[in-house]
């Protein structure tokens, strides 16, 4: 790995770890606002809105510039977001402004990868990504939920310096290449572009594939956050600090099930770790005979592991075939654009759940066996196709 990568990797590190810490105080904030219990799932809602609207755009944007450069001004706006906090702006427009500069960050986080290693690398690079995002997301809750328990002001300014010094490491990431720029810039044309990467995505086999899975797996995730933070408030008694670890052991499983896959599955098998996601969403279920934390601690543990297992490769699969057919930044945006629907689309229905008031048992089954059918579905699917080809 180059010097640039882990330079790369502490500036996303930081940049995470803020994302996450400014979740929980900003939950800290809406409690201290009273504002109704069904407003915190919405926190999410109002943050990938911008990753679907902005997606045409930001790929482009990411192709356009050095990605380090976009990254610094992608934190740039996730600063000036946090600090109108602290002038009093309403939480989920704080975490809707911190959201436009993720949608912008993303591409190129990502995107530079492709860029500053060669593809055999990219397993590898990935497992090292998305275990300082996995950290971040260990650390994160825990570390916002906090320093945000007395005074939620305090902690999201504390979280506005962390994205200053994200900034500052930004913006000493080597140059590359700009990659896939792109020669026209108007309205019409990047929304073209930007249908043209969504269907040659779509239309590829492995790129099809890994784009459902990816899609259904961030959804899945954003909610299962917060079915966590409930679940363990009604049934295992936990207060909000207490439940923000059982999320950050969620997190260590994550990290330790994509150091596993770094090891052990190459970018030409990524596919055949779909049946990790068909057993995730079973021990999902499992969590209503659960009454313990310590037990439940085990359970999401084990989720966890699955979780990363199958992400990872899955997700050097699709920016292998991204890069190779598009660009890495016009993927990125692709694979943003869908995942966020789908974190749209099923935080919505489990904020819907919420304010009707469904038994946390109910939504856990509903979302277990959704998870489980929908990876049973889309891996037949791949052998059915991969049989026809053959």
């Amino acid at each position: 790995m180059t010097k640039g990568f882990y330079t790369l990797l502490i500036a996303q590190f930081l940049s995470a770890v803020a994302d996450n810490a400014l979740l929980f105080a900003s939950i800290a904030l809406l409690s201290k606002l009273n504002a109704p219990e069904w407003h915190e799932p919405l926190l999410r809602e109002f943050f990938v809105i911008a990753y679907i609207v902005l997606a045409p755009f930001v790929g482009p944007f990411a192709d356009a510039l050095p990605k380090g450069k976009v990254m610094f001004l992608s934190n740039g706006i996730k600063f000036l977001g946090c600090s109108l906090a602290l002038f009093g702006l309403p939480p989920l427009y704080v975490y809707a402004i911190v959201g436009i500069g993720a949608a912008a960050y993303s591409p190129a986080k990502y995107g530079i990868l492709t860029e500053m290693l060669p593809h055999f690398q990219l397993i590898k690079a990935n497992a090292w990504m998305e275990g300082t995002t996995v950290t971040a997301i260990i650390l994160g809750p825990v570390f916002g939920s906090s320093i945000s328990a007395h005074d939620p002001y305090f902690g999201i300014a504390i979280i506005t310096l962390i994205y200053l010094l994200a900034a500052g490491f930004n913006y000493y990431i080597p140059k590359v290449p700009i990659d896939h720029k792109m020669p026209k810039r108007d309205l019409v044309s990047l929304l073209k572009d930007f249908w043209h990467a969504f269907t040659t995505l779509w239309r590829d086999p492995q790129g099809q594939v890994s784009l459902a899975v990816t899609t259904l797996f961030w959804g899945a995730g954003a909610t299962l956050q917060f079915v966590v933070l409930r679940w363990a408030g009604l049934k295992l008694g936990l207060d909000e600090q207490s439940a923000t670890k059982l999320i950050a052991i969620l997190a260590v499983g994550i990290a330790i099930g994509s150091v596993g896959a770094s090891m052990f599955v190459k970018l030409e098998n990524a596919v055949k770790v779909l049946p990790a996601g068909i057993l995730m969403g079973i021990l999902v279920m499992s969590m209503i005979l659960v009454d313990s934390p310590e037990v439940a601690a085990v359970v999401l543990f084990c989720i966890g592991v699955l979780a990363g297992y199958f992400l990872v490769p899955l997700n050097s699969l699709l920016q292998h075939r991204g890069h190779t057919l598009l660009g890495a930044g016009h993927s990125i945006a692709v694979q943003n654009f869908n995942e966020n629907i789908g974190i749209l689309v099923l935080l919505g229905i489990y904020t819907l759940m919420v304010h009707e008031n469904l038994s946390i048992d109910i939504i856990i089954i509903i979302f277990g066996a959704f998870v489980s059918i929908s990876m049973a579905i889309i891996y037949k699917l791949y052998l059915k196709h991969t049989k026809t080809k053959c």
